[in-house]
Order: C-alpha cells, then structure tokens, then sequence
C-alpha cells in the first residue's frame, strides 16, 4: 500500500470538540433548577423559565430557570450573610480559592469551550484558544491580588455586595473579568448571566462547588430585565458593575443616581481601524480579519470603523474583499470556521435592517459569494464603502460582522475622523513607523489602542472606556480599585441653599463700589445676565457682591475650558512648576484670605491662617505630584508591552462645599490641574469673595487663559447645568442630597464620570482629603498595546 493509499484509508478517531460530552452534560441536569443562591440550586420563586437555544440550529438546549425580585433578595441575603467571614479572611484564605477555581476550570476546558460555543455560536477556536484559557487566567492572576492586597492596596477595603450583569457576547469571559476581582478584594457577588447563553455560568457554579467557594460568596441568578432591575435596584447592594449596551448603561446610571452604590460600566463602541500608507498591508489585513470579524463582530471593542490613508486605499480594499472571500462560515463546532452564527434572531435582523439602512443613506454594501449553512442566524461578512461619517454604519454600533469604511489624506484628519464618535472603548493604529504610531495613539479617545494588533487582552491590564463607552475598568490595578470602597473623611451634611436671602443691613465702608465679575478663558467678564448676587459677612452684614452665572456663562466657561490646549498639551513638570508658583503668590496674599475668611465665615483668626495654610500646602503636594503619579509599563504573557497612560479626564466641572470654603475649592481645583485637565469652578455659593480674591491670584501666576474658569452663582442651578452639558467629561459635586441625586440622573447625556458626596461633604483639613484618591478620579487610564519581535 503506497502512501496515498495509506491516507485515504486512514480512520479519524472523534475531535476533543465534538459535543458528546456537553450533550451528556445537558441531559444530566435539571436546568428549572438553575439558580445558585447560598451555595444551592433553586428553582425560581415564581416557577418560570425561559429558553437557551443553539444560534447555530436554533434547536433547544435547554429550559433554564427565569429569577424574580423574590429570587434577587435571596440572592443579596445569601451574599450579605457570607459578608462578614468572607472579607474578614486573610488574603491568602481568599488566594487559595481562587487558585482553586482556576485549577479546577483548567481541568474542565474543553466542556467549557464547547458548552460557549454551541450555547453562543462562537467558532470553537476562538471558545477553545482565546475564552476559556483567558477567564482561567483572570482566577490564578487575581489569586496574587488577594494575596498582595495589604502590600499594594493597603487601607483598602472591598466595597461590599456586588451586583453584576454581564452580556452573552463573552459569557465565561466577561464572568471571570468580573468575579475574579470582586472575590479577590473581600466582596460578595450576586450575578446575573445573559438570558442567550446561560450554560457556562451554571458550569461554573459547579467549579464554584468544587473549589470550596464558601456558601453565599458567589450568587448566579438566570433571568430577564426583572432580574436586571432588582439587582440595580436593590438597596442591599453596594457596587454594581455592568457590560452591555450604552442605552442599558444610561438607565442604570440613572437608577443608580442618589442611591450612593458604586458603578462602573463597560459599554458599547465603534472603534476605528486605522491604516496609514506605510504599514504592512498583509497584516493590517489579517489584524482586520481579527479586529471585525472575531466573534462574529458580536465585540464591544470590534474594529468596525476602517480608516485607510487615501494613497493606498484601492489596494487594501482589494486585498480585504480577497480575504473576505476565503473567510469560511459554518458550524461553530468545525475547526476551520472562521465566522459562525449571530447570537439569536433578534440580533439577526438588526444586523440586516441597519445594513439596508446604511446602504439606503448612501453605502456600497459588498459581500463575498460564500454560501450560508441551511439552518441558523448565519450573517455573511460585509464590507461597506462610500461611507460618509454620518451614515448609520459609522456612527451606530451594529454587533454583526460589518465593516464600514472612510479614507483620510493625512495624520490630523485620520484623528479626527477615528475620534468622531460618541464612543470610546478602543482603536488600532497600523504603522511600521513607531514613532508616528505612538504619536496617534494618545490623540485617539479610546481607553485601549493597539498598535499594528487587534483584540489583545490581559488580567494584568486595565479594559475599559471614555465618553458613553463607559467608565472604570476591568483587570490590572485599576481594575481591582473599582471594588474598594472610597475611605474618605466625612464631613458635614450639607443642607439645601435659601435663595433669596439678603444681608440686613448696609455696611458702612468709605471704598468705591465693587461687583466681583465671573472669570472665563482668563478674563474678568460680567455675567451674560447682568444679575448679582449679595454676599454676607458673619455678620450679617453686606461683604460684597458677585455675579449670578447663568447657562450662559457656565456654556461660556465650558467652552473656554475646551479651547485650552496649553494646559493638558503642557508638561508634568511645566504644571507643577505654575502649580508651585500658584501657591507662592497665594502665600504672598495670605493675610489678605485669612482676613476674608474671617470676615465671612467668623472663624478665629488662627483658624482662618490655619486653613489659609493648609491650602497652600495642598498646592504643594499637588505640584510635587504632578510629575510623579504616573502609568505603568505591564508586561502580559505575550510579545508586547501594555504602556498603562494616565491621561486627563478632559474639562472637570467642580461644584465647591461651603465647609473650608477656601481649603475645598483648593482641594478640589490642584489634582485635577495637576492631571492636566481643565477647570470650569462654581466656588461655594455662601462665601464666593475668596474665589473671586483667588482669580486675582490666578491672573498673575501663570496659569493659561481657560484652564481654570470661575462662574459664582447657585450651586444647585449651575451644578444642573455642567451635569447636562455634553462637553464636560467630569463632574465633581459636593451639595445637598437632592443635588447630588439630580446631577447624578442628568450626567446620563454622555456618560461623564460624576463624584458627589451625596450630601455629605468631607473633612477637608484630614490628610485623607489630599493625595492618590483625589488623583485618581483626575485621570483616565489608557493601554496602549505595543508588540515587538518578528
């Protein structure tokens, strides 16, 4: 028998990957008994169940049970009940089960692969190969933060009971992203999968079993919106962390608004490919293969906006519709497929109804001549040209595996163009020029760039967005800080203002009438209503008036605030050097504020230098700091660097407390400063005359016209309005509870990353109100992605 006869006679024994072993799984349990609550399987309070199906046939899988708010407090009962012993155990009590979990999740690999595969529809390699091997690592990774928590995170303390929602894009992935971190931390989870694709969940309940997770710690609860809603509802839960859509995500920050629960959301996006005229063309387009088409396009961070230098864009298409046609679709279980079915039905069509639309408002929709299997939500590949920046494909994010392409002459419009969007979850930037990949990258908002590579991820780096991509972030460092809860000093509750109250009486003073004038973009300017504002002293008597801001002016400020490229453009150094000088020309005037605060608020005269003081040392330590909290270099088990960047949260709208009316507004305005962000301050609404003193300072100590603006006026009214307006990317607010509630609920227009004290303010002169907190709410963390080798 000669060798060709020997192979066509060759019997193939079963692949690793075929489904016997789910399916025998499948058959072996009672899945109307899904709920893992306590450390038990339940059925659901209310008797019902909902439907899990394989997108690749769109037949049963399974009957699984559907959790009620009766299900949800049990679940938050059990969790706040393990509490206790669970966060009061040491860190390597804590280190040892999760180890444990990852080890017993390695053993169970390929079920877990499979299970994703034929429950999401995702080719198996990439179930097999990227998934499961990852969340496993996310375990044993998160195992040394436990462990290592009193050394790097020392006076932390994890937040408490956790709610956390995850989509069915990444099932097993997006669990362990966000239960591998709480655990670590000392919290307690209550969990909720995606209706679509709950198996791998219950699987990983039994490792939970298995490991010897104690009872209560980890709660997974199956179901619906109701579920959803009585998680972020509920009054016993401290942290609630979510990946989904931008629309969900706006609706829990709004529900969430007064309630003092910690978030964090990851979201949607429309990330753009970016491919300059000297890159590599065969790898951009593999990397684009990768960056589009990965997981059907089902990805949050999909590469779905193609920009390509206009030099070279004719070949690189030809090459991508090459490629395109040699993409293999079929069965998520085959080896060789490169691109299964979309998730459900529902998703099926809202891929197709926005690529009609797309293509209705002007696209070339091309698809490649692949046949489609017979059965199930199979969608070809698309590649869409002629795409204007305002057609539907380039804006919306579709989650189906369509492409949508613009072209760009040079760097400034390639920038431009990748950050037209509401988005800002992630980019890749294509270049064999290093020097001008890494000069792009920090232009482009995104919290994740990879240059010349697509889709890496790590338990050691930090994912996460800017603008309505969300805010926090999950892995690394950063990532376990959004399950810490805030150790910073109360102070007093502050109470609702009186407007309309007016001092009693003149007070008696030879000098010439003064109205203190709002600052914008570096200028004394009166208010756009020409209304003031009568400030008293202690005693009751008129110290002095001030402007009454308006929508107008705060527009105005945000505005100047915006234009300023000086500040965050400037250097470290070069900031903490006018932070410096700010302080020395305030030291200069001290007895002038001491005078003032005396004079307003009636504290003693040692108190008044005291605070005085005290806030010229906060400018101290925030320009000391200013060139030294910076990023760090991670290197993940793979050939590249991740470059963690902080970067400025963008123009911060500061609301100042009337406690240490000076100290506050000083403790507030220097690490945002110190970061590079932009300043619009509304001062404290009862003592405005020391930041209307302060700006005098400003004026003369270097400081670029629109990096700090002041509007005086009504705390409330004007926190309002930076709450609402879409060109603040921060709000830091310290008023009355209601205040706070409302600014909270109004920030939803773009997402911004709001801080309030919910009606409480803080002690501003305790060594807990300065320092890395405060830094790290002033930055925006970015990875950058760099490879290296061969």
């Amino acid at each position: 028998m000669n060798i060709l006869e020997r192979y066509h006679a060759m019997d193939y024994g079963p692949a690793p990957e075929t489904r016997n072993e789910a399916d025998a799984w499948l058959a072996a349990r009672d899945f109307s008994k899904a709920l893992f609550i306590g450390g038990d399987w339940k059925a659901a309070a209310g008797g019902k169940t909902f439907d899990t199906s394989d997108p690749s046939s769109g037949k049963l899988l399974a009957k699984v049970s559907d959790a009620g708010a009766a299900d949800i407090d049990t679940a938050v009962a059990a969790a706040t009940k393990a509490l206790p012993k669970w966060s009061a155990s040491s860190g390597y009590s804590r280190a040892k089960v999760l180890y444990a979990i990852g080890r017993a999740m390695q053993r169970h690999q390929r079920l877990f692969a499979v299970l994703e595969s034929i429950d999401n529809g995702k080719p198996i390699r990439e179930s097999r190969d990227i998934d499961v091997p990852l969340a496993i690592r996310h375990f044993i990774h998160h195992a040394g933060w436990a462990q290592a928590l009193d050394r790097d995170f020392p006076d932390q303390k994890g937040v408490g009971v956790v709610g956390q929602i995850i989509p069915w894009n990444f099932p097993l992935l997006m669990l362990a992203w966000k239960i591998a971190p709480a655990l670590a931390a000392g919290c307690t989870v209550v969990l909720k999968p995606a209706e679509f694709t709950p198996l791998t969940a219950i699987l990983f309940a039994e490792i939970c079993q298995r490991a010897g997770v104690p009872k209560g710690v980890v709660n997974i609860v199956h179901g619906g919106p109701e579920a959803g809603a009585a998680i972020v509802n509920h009054a016993g839960v401290q942290k609630i962390a979510f990946t989904g859509s931008s629309e969900v995500g706006k609706i829990i920050r709004k529900a969430t608004a007064g309630s003092g629960k910690k978030i964090s959301l990851e979201l949607g996006g429309k990330s753009a490919f970016v491919v300059f005229e000297d890159a590599d063309l065969d790898s951009a387009v593999e990397g684009l293969v990768d960056g589009i088409w990965f997981n059907q396009g089902q990805v949050c961070c999909a590469g779905s906006r193609l920009l390509v230098q206009e030099g070279i864009t004719e070949a690189f298409i030809a090459k991508v519709k090459t490629r395109m046609s040699r993409l293999r679709v079929g069965s998520p279980l085959d080896k060789n497929t490169d691109i299964g079915p979309l998730v459900d039905l529902t998703q099926l069509d809202r891929v197709k109804g926005l690529v009609a639309e797309g293509a209705r408002q002007g696209a070339v929709c091309w698809q490649p001549d692949v046949a489609l299997p017979s059965s199930g939500y199979y969608h070809l590949p698309t590649l869409a040209t002629g795409v204007s920046p305002a057609n539907i494909l380039a804006q919306e994010e579709v989650f189906g595996p369509v492409l949508a392409t613009m072209t760009f002459r040079n760097t400034e419009e390639a920038v431009e163009l990748a950050n037209n969007t509401r988005y800002g979850l992630a980019a890749s930037v294509w270049s064999e020029n290093v020097n001008l990949a890494l000069h792009v990258a920090p232009q482009l908002k995104a919290g994740v760039v990879w240059v010349n590579g697509t889709n890496m991820f790590d338990a050691a780096c930090g994912f996460g967005g800017y603008r309505e991509s969300g805010f926090g972030r999950e892995g690394g460092r950063e990532g376990m800080f959004e399950y810490f809860s805030a150790k910073l000093p109360l102070g007093p509750v502050v109470k609702p203002a009186t407007p309309g109250a007016q001092p009693v009486e003149q007070a008696e003073s030879g000098a010439i009438d003064r109205t203190a004038k709002l600052f914008i973009g570096g200028k004394q300017v009166r208010p756009d209503g020409n209304y003031s504002l009568a400030v008293a002293s202690a005693k009751g008597k008129l110290a002095g008036e001030v402007g009454l801001g308006s929508r107008k002016d705060v527009r105005d400020a945000v505005a100047a605030a915006r234009a300023c490229k000086a500040w965050p453009e400037a250097t470290a150094y070069n900031r903490s050097q006018v932070l410096y000088y700010l302080a020395e020309n305030l030291s200069g005037r001290a007895g002038e504020f001491a005078v003032r605060l005396t004079e307003l608020t009636g504290a003693t005269a040692k108190a008044a230098r005291d605070e005085v003081e005290l806030s010229i040392e906060r400018l101290f330590l925030y320009a000391g700091l200013a060139d030294k909290f910076e990023g760090r270099v991670h290197q993940p088990p793979a050939r590249a660097v991740a470059l963690a960047l902080h970067e400025p949260v963008g123009v911060v709208g500061i609301v100042a407390p009337d406690n240490a009316p000076l100290l506050g507004l000083i403790s507030l305005l220097a690490p945002a400063l110190a970061m590079g962000n932009t300043v619009v301050a509304v001062p404290s609404e009862k003592y405005p005359l020391l930041a209307t003193d302060l700006y005098q300072v400003i004026e003369y100590s270097d400081v670029p016209a629109g990096a700090i603006n002041i509007v005086t006026g009504r705390s409330a009214e004007l926190g309002g309005v930076l709450a609402w307006h879409d060109d603040v990317d921060g709000l830091w607010l310290f008023a009355d509870a209601e205040t706070c509630a409302k600014a909270e609920a109004d920030s939803v227009g773009n997402l911004k990353r709001v801080w309030t004290g919910n009606g409480r303010s803080l002690d501003w002169t305790s060594t807990e109100a300065a320092g890395d907190a405060f830094l790290r709410r002033a930055v925006e963390v970015k990875n950058v992605w760099v490879p290296y080798g061969d």
